[in-house]
């Protein structure tokens, strides 16, 4: 049985450079119509865990707005466009830590809320990092760089140190690979 939705109608409602709303009218399987439905567009994103060359997981602290709090998370942002996810894993490493990484495999692609956002996030495994720059952040970021060992990350998933939920998939998802859970 297929349970897609036909959309009838779409209009937005807002659009916006970090989010657009819009509502679709839809036919679901069995005929029904559901007159407003609202969906979320957002950039996809990507995030990354990110091993030094010495064996350090790099994490970021920043503050997030919305939920008005400090995170403790791991390096990551939006997509540019049509730029490949791979490059922007690359690019947003080297901006917000000042390290390169030539090592990077893709690890999981996951969906934030899919019954009301439509955008995904790759999650990425980087390994072998290494200090070339200074941060290079964007106008609204203010992010310092932490550097922990595998053991004490895990402890901070442990002690609910870690609450955006993306990066706990993404580290999940990391240290699953790395044969460290």
């Amino acid at each position: 049985m297929d349970l897609r939705w036909k959309i009838l109608d779409s209009h937005y409602v807002h659009k916006g450079p970090w989010a657009t709303l819009r509502t679709d009218k839809c036919e679901m399987p069995d005929g029904r119509i559901v007159d407003s439905y609202f969906v979320l567009e957002y950039p996809n994103w990507v995030n990354g865990v990110a091993i030094t060359e010495d064996n350090k997981v790099l994490m970021v602290r920043q503050y997030r707005h919305a939920a008005d709090i400090v995170s403790l998370e791991i390096p990551g942002g939006v997509i540019d466009g049509d730029e490949a996810p791979e490059h922007a894993m690359q690019r947003e490493l080297l901006e917000e830590t000042g390290y390169l990484f030539e090592d990077i495999e893709l690890l999981s692609i996951v969906y934030a809320n899919p019954s009301t956002a439509n955008n995904h996030t790759y999650c990425y495994l980087a390994k072998g990092g290494k200090k070339t720059q200074d941060q290079n952040l964007d106008e609204h970021e203010e992010l310092i760089v932490e550097e922990y060992t595998i053991p004490e990350v895990k402890q901070l998933l442990v002690d609910n140190k870690i609450p955006q939920a993306l990066h706990c998939t993404g580290l999940f998802y990391a240290f699953m690979k790395l044969g460290v859970l």
